[in-house]
């Protein structure tokens, strides 16, 4: 029986659609059902989308609000998502995905230890020179004021006035030895202290983002314990700071 089905199954007749008529074929390829279907679904998708856009538009609230319209803004008539500020630098991603807390805060006590040591050499001289500062001096009367001298005050040179960190007397001067110096040795005693300034700048400001880096993975792990209430976040995470979250108060046993 079931030989007599396969064989009348062979038999069958396909039907094909027909091609397009030689006089029309100037109009292009004819339209077939499976094209037809196609285009139906295409039409009736569009309509129920602006239907529903139509029932929105006229059930809207005026009062209505939410943030993506603080978020986003109309320019040239083209939609477009307003450019948020990274929380992140590359640098600290980097450090966040490939290292540990543990590794932070050696390498930032590292750079602490390091900072303290140039501090205490170079001592910022040339910057506690440089800051405005006022010396008051009190008299007993008008005629001491007039005749007032400030070398002779402080007893010491005039051209060390302005040195308000090494200021020798008159009486050290005379019992100094001062070696002997050429141009050439200021050189380079001046740059090895450029030198210097520059790599305690770096240093401080490697030590800065590693303290962020480090309050950051501090933070994420806190948020990570799902033992604690989840706590209300008072400011986002910028690059220079990591984020300000408030815990609900728990007394302690």
């Amino acid at each position: 029986m079931s030989s007599w089905k396969n064989a009348a199954k062979c038999n069958q007749k396909r039907h094909r659609e027909r091609r397009q008529p030689s006089a029309r074929e100037h109009l292009g390829a004819l339209e077939k059902k499976q094209d037809y279907r196609l285009r139906a679904k295409d039409f009736s998708t569009k309509r129920k989308a602006l239907a529903l856009l139509a029932k929105r538009a006229m059930e809207k609230n005026p009062d209505e609000f939410y943030h993506h319209m603080i978020n986003s803004k109309v320019k040239c008539g083209e939609h477009h998502e307003v450019e948020k500020e990274d929380e992140h630098t590359p640098e600290q991603v980097k450090l966040m995905q490939t290292q540990d807390l543990k590794y932070i805060n050696m390498k930032r006590t590292i750079e602490s230890n390091k900072i303290k040591r140039l501090q205490s050499q170079l001592h910022l001289i040339d910057t506690a020179d440089s800051v405005s500062n006022s010396h008051t001096f009190f008299v007993d009367d008008e005629k001491e004021m007039k005749n007032f001298d400030v070398v002779e005050r402080l007893q010491t040179h005039p051209a060390l006035l302005k040195h308000r960190t090494n200021r020798l007397k008159i009486t050290d001067l005379e019992n100094i030895k001062m070696p002997k110096v050429n141009e050439k040795n200021v050189e380079m005693l001046k740059e090895k202290r450029n030198k210097s300034y520059k790599e305690l700048a770096k240093r401080i400001d490697r030590e800065k983002e590693l303290t962020v880096v480090q309050q950051k993975m501090e933070l994420k792990r806190c948020l990570i314990d799902k033992k604690c209430e989840k706590p209300m976040r008072i400011k986002a995470a910028t690059k220079n700071s990591a984020p300000i979250y408030k815990w609900k108060y728990e007394r302690k046993k």
